[in-house]
């Protein structure tokens, strides 16, 4: 696992990245086994994920009971974690992007960290704030969570913004179906209060 100082430094940069700070990029290894350790952040951020199921599900219907959710949720989290290195690896290749690869999904899985307690304070304003200022709060998030993301890429891989614009689609709208589909196997529907 990491040391306090790598969290530090992988929460630092992820962080750095939002201010646009030019140094951001440099608090990630540009190595392959970089990379493949920066997948270690899946098991510092799964607490996090796991109370912002909790907290999100507190607001819901479920017809699944809560063994299926666990299963489903846990199952979700990973092939969502894996899904856009695995797509954008043959975009890198196509475009010759290889080179900053393992840079560019070291710190989008450092990213992850904080991007998580941040959905985590997300689910809890929209658990205790009354309407609309949980659907206000959660576009907020969203917008929040898109810029870090393009900016992420603009700076690690030198493109532009429509570029960017586009990689972040790549990345949205499968995790996007992933969530629809999640919803529907385990029978989501919103709550009604009274």
């Amino acid at each position: 696992m990491f040391a306090k100082g790598e969290i530090a430094r992988g929460t630092q940069g992820a962080l750095r990245f939002l201010q646009r700070d030019p140094s951001a990029p440099f608090y990630f290894e540009n190595t392959a086994e970089a990379c493949l350790r920066s997948f270690q952040v899946m098991l510092l951020v799964a607490p996090l994920y796991m109370i912002y199921v909790v907290i999100s599900y507190s607001s819901v219907e479920v017809a699944a009971d809560p063994g299926e959710i666990a299963l489903v949720e846990g199952l979700r989290y990973v092939v969502d974690w894996l899904l856009y290195p695995v797509l954008f690896y043959e975009i890198a290749r196509r475009r010759r992007w290889l080179d900053r690869y393992p840079r560019y999904i070291g710190a989008l899985n450092w990213i992850n960290l904080p991007a998580t307690a941040v959905l985590l304070i997300d689910a809890v304003v929209a658990n205790v704030a009354p309407l609309p200022f949980p659907t206000i709060f959660d576009l907020a998030v969203l917008a929040l969570l898109f810029y870090w993301m393009i900016i992420t890429t603009r700076m690690i891989l030198s493109v532009n913004w429509l570029i960017a614009g586009l990689l972040l689609v790549v990345n949205w709208v499968p995790s996007f179906f992933l969530s629809l589909i999640v919803s529907r196997m385990l029978g989501v529907a919103p709550a009604v209060s009274g």
